[in-house]
């Protein structure tokens, strides 16, 4: 690869950004899979998958003995399409039986906003990209709604599953009918059935598997109680899967164990109250668990309401980990369903709010795939996801909806400001040493500052004792904030206390970590430590900031546009200069449609083999970072002239004059009116102060800007060719 530097002036990127891409091309062969992948300790990873057939070996053994016993049923499916099925045996000999978490939506996620015509306009749809998907069973591939996107894995003839079908669906679904549309409809899935299924995995994610959906889990009703919230083999080698290939995310229900009563001695609380429900796999440490929710989402992604389901399981973790992680919709989703080539249904359960959380979070790889070149690590998308969730309720975590509902709306903007208002970062933190950067807050959103981190597998694994509370956390990360005096401690919570409101201090439970101060303003440190001596001498760690300001340069487009030279064939430009900016200028004959393209870090720039008597238009963008732009300031016209050409130095305030703005009522509630004369064609967009667009259409009456949330905005008036921007308060 060609070595592309970080520059502290953050314009420059988009330039290096550009080269870097174009030799990437040009110099290396290598897949994406194999740049995934190309870290890996592959012997590690081969070593860990021979580990996983001897124990799989084992197991069939056992269930083959089992076979033989009336006592034990190996495999049975209820009246309502419940799957279960003896898959393994525990330390204690517990049979552990796989259960589909079925009960007999993009929108929620705000996975929505980042497709064709969506919000954010970004045109995301997961092409190219692969998810893993592993159930009772594998999908219906020929179904009409797959497109030859669902490819069978599986070497044996394999029953065909409904809730594969569906889960299947609810992730690729091309959206023959769109009521049944897939989060991310253009991705390719891997289906596999749940027999082996860590052996796959780890094969799969040693191929550059990024993501798998588990809509599954062991059967609440069939183990004892000490298994609930306990960190057991079974956790501790998902763990390993995902410390070893650290690119890859396992996605897994929660259950919906609820109003089962299955733990009868609960960590907290009392059986009906719901608590401490989490088993196997959802008690892993670097994994999403997913609860559902009963969730209004408003035509602008906005949270209006939110709950978790009366079905979902809660945790906490006996340690005090915070799980389930995140609460995703899974409420009557309507899907593919398996009955023919052209059967849907709907279903509900955490088995669909999981399986439309993947799709959303494979829609964030491929967004920073296509801003970057390359996708995110584990860590950094599992906390990108804990860091942008909408938080419901009280502040801070809690044990039934983890951080909050997913918001892929919000984590796409955090990945496009990057380097302007946020920080997206993957660092290293070697034994001993620690992280610190200063920044300076923005005072427009809270300062939000996150680290995520792919903890080693648990030392620890619990054999029998009921609500072991033995941490899991292997390399304990810290971080706080300060000002002077002042220090700001991430979120904690504390199992013994599950439905107390989450606190703030030192955790040393959770492989991920959150400060939010939410009347920040000026100067602060962010410092990341660590206790004790870390394994293996040091620990990846991603660094994830919003609410922040990161560059001088400011989202509006160059003013005081001035002509200082030309010649028989050129002419040369100035204009106000903002410092760490980076300008677009185009320019065309008036009669011509297509644009011509210059970019320059100067505020001048000559234009060269003009045409004389020809009229030009010319006009001028500001580039804050590679992804992040002004609009294009108003279109000026001049007539080539060579070294006699003429400019109008006042046609932007003419325009201006023209063109006043005034918006009534401001501050606002529900509408605001434009008190201007404009003509029928007049246009306005509604931005963030970071420039993202959230409304836009034609000026006619009154605009309702109801569901917007309580800030400020800006408000853009477009008239032929005239713009003119102004500021309104919404309470």
């Amino acid at each position: 690869f060609m070595y592309c530097p970080k520059t502290t002036l953050k314009v420059k990127t988009y330039i290096l950004f550009i080269v870097c891409n174009i030799s990437f091309l040009t110099l290396s062969a290598q897949t994406k899979n194999e740049v995934i992948t190309s870290g890996y300790d592959k012997d590690k990873l081969k070593s860990l998958i021979l580990s996983f057939e001897n124990d799989y070996k084992l197991a069939l053994n056992k269930t083959k003995q089992a076979l033989r016993s009336a006592t034990f049923i190996v495999k049975e499916k209820t009246t309502v399409g419940q799957l279960t099925e003896l898959i393994d045996f525990g330390e204690d000999g517990t049979p552990l039986y796989y259960s589909t978490f079925n009960s007999a939506g993009s929108k929620v996620s705000r996975a929505n906003t980042l497709h064709e015509n969506g919000l954010l306009n970004l045109n995301l749809d997961g092409s190219g990209m692969q998810v893993g998907i592993w159930d009772g069973g594998i999908a219906l591939s020929t179904h009409q709604e797959f497109d030859n996107r669902s490819i069978n894995l599986e070497t044996n003839q394999e029953e065909v599953s409904a809730h594969a079908t569906m889960v299947t669906g609810t992730i690729i679904s091309s959206g023959v009918k769109e009521k049944a549309r897939g989060v991310a409809n253009k991705v390719t899935a891997l289906n596999y059935n749940w027999t082996r299924d860590k052996i796959e995995v780890a094969q799969e994610a040693s191929n550059g598997l990024l993501l798998s959906n588990h809509s599954y889990g062991i059967n609440s009703s069939r183990v004892p109680d000490w298994y609930f919230g306990s960190y057991i083999r079974v956790s501790q080698d998902w763990d390993k899967i995902m410390y070893n290939a650290p690119y890859y995310l396992m996605v897994t229900a929660a259950g919906n164990s609820q109003r089962k009563k299955d733990n009868e001695i609960p960590i907290y609380g009392k059986t009906e109250d719901g608590f401490d429900l989490m088993l196997g796999f959802t008690t892993s440490k670097n994994g999403l668990v997913i609860a559902g929710a009963d969730v209004k989402i408003n035509d602008l992604g906005n949270l209006k309401e939110a709950s978790v389901s009366s079905y979902s399981s809660f945790g906490p973790i006996d340690d005090g980990r915070i799980k389930p992680d995140l609460a995703g919709d899974g409420t009557s989703i309507y899907s593919t369903y398996s009955s023919d080539n052209k059967s849907y249904n709907t279903l509900i359960g955490t088995s669909m709010s999981a399986s439309t959380v993947t799709g959303s979070l494979l829609l964030l790889q491929d967004y920073h795939d296509e801003l970057y070149g390359s996708y995110m690590k584990a860590a950094t998308l599992k906390g990108l996801a804990l860091h942008t969730a909408d938080d419901v309720q009280e502040p801070g975590p809690d044990y039934k909806m983890g951080w909050g509902v997913i918001n892929a709306k919000r984590a796409a903007e955090v990945l496009s400001h990057k380097e302007y208002s946020t920080i997206v970062s993957e660092e290293t933190l070697e034994n001993g040493q620690s992280f610190s950067i200063t920044i300076k807050a923005n005072s427009e959103e809270a300062l939000m500052a996150s680290i995520s981190w792919t903890d080693p597998e648990g030392n620890y694994v619990n054999s029998g004792e009921l609500n072991d509370t033995t941490p899991a956390l292997v390399n304990d990360l810290d971080i706080k904030i300060t000002k002077n005096s002042n220090v700001y401690f991430p979120w904690k919570m504390i199992a013994s206390s599950a439905n107390d409101d989450a606190i703030r201090g030192d955790n040393s439970l959770d492989p991920f970590e959150r400060i939010d101060i939410l009347d920040a303003e000026g100067t602060y440190t962010i410092t990341v430590t660590h206790k004790g001596t870390l394994t293996q001498e040091k620990q990846d760690f991603s660094l994830i900031v919003s609410g922040v300001i990161l560059s001088a340069c400011e989202l509006v487009a160059p003013s005081n546009i001035v002509l200082d030279s030309s010649d028989e064939q050129s002419v040369s430009w100035s204009w106000k200069g903002v410092e760490e900016t980076l300008y677009e200028i185009q320019y065309k004959e008036k009669n011509r449609t297509n644009w011509k393209t210059n970019i320059t870090l100067e505020n001048t720039l000559s234009i060269d083999s003009l045409e004389i008597n020809k009229d030009y238009q010319i006009r001028f963008r500001s580039f804050c970072t590679q992804n992040v732009a002004s609009d294009f300031s108003q279109i000026y016209e001049f007539n080539f002239n060579g070294s006699e050409t003429q400019f109008d130095e006042n046609q932007e305030r003419k325009l201006e004059e023209e063109l006043e703005i005034q918006i009534f009522p401001n501050p606002a509630i529900s509408t605001i009116s434009i008190l201007s004369e404009t003509s029928n064609t007049a246009t306005y967009i509604i931005s963030t102060l970071s420039g993202v667009t959230i409304k836009k259409g034609k000026v006619q009456g009154p605009i309702d800007i109801a569901k917007l949330q309580s800030g400020l905005y800006i408000i853009t008036v477009q008239d032929t060719n005239q713009f003119k921007s102004t500021k309104f308060f919404k309470n």
